[in-house]
């Protein structure tokens, strides 16, 4: 598997304007822009920093994932993304090596990109995304 970079870091909070404000306004962050990801009831704002970005997350239904975490947890870190070259090789490579995982294939995410997530229970606690983006 071969690990690209630092996608993002997901930041789950409740006020997504707010979040805005202070990454873009008072700390000087490229907004990058807002993009609603259905399939998992959420809206998204990417904030640029170097080649990564800051990604917030607002849940957009009570069911969401998003939304379990902001009441189980609050708001804060979620997850960190890392962008892959072959996400599907990687998830195989991953599951051939028992590592577990959330998901066993692709599925769509922001910006266009493929997403998978590795569990926690696997990372030691960390929410884990691994992303590939079109190119």
């Amino acid at each position: 598997m071969k690990i690209k970079r630092i996608a993002h870091l997901g930041i789950a909070v409740k006020d997504l304007d707010a979040g805005k404000k202070l990454y873009g306004a008072n700390l000087g962050l490229a907004l990058k822009g807002d993009e609603v990801v259905e399939s998992q009831k959420v809206k998204v704002s990417f904030i640029g920093v170097g080649e990564s970005n800051l990604e917030l997350l607002i849940p957009t239904a009570d069911d969401s994932p998003i939304a379990k975490f902001l009441e189980s947890k609050g708001e804060g870190f979620h997850h960190l993304a890392l962008e892959v070259e072959d996400l599907a090789g990687a998830l195989e490579e991953l599951k051939a090596a028992g590592v577990r995982l959330i998901d066993e294939k692709p599925r769509e995410g922001a910006h266009g990109a493929l997403v998978a997530f590795i569990h926690p229970k696997a990372t030691y606690g960390l929410l884990l995304e691994l992303c590939q983006y079109p190119h």
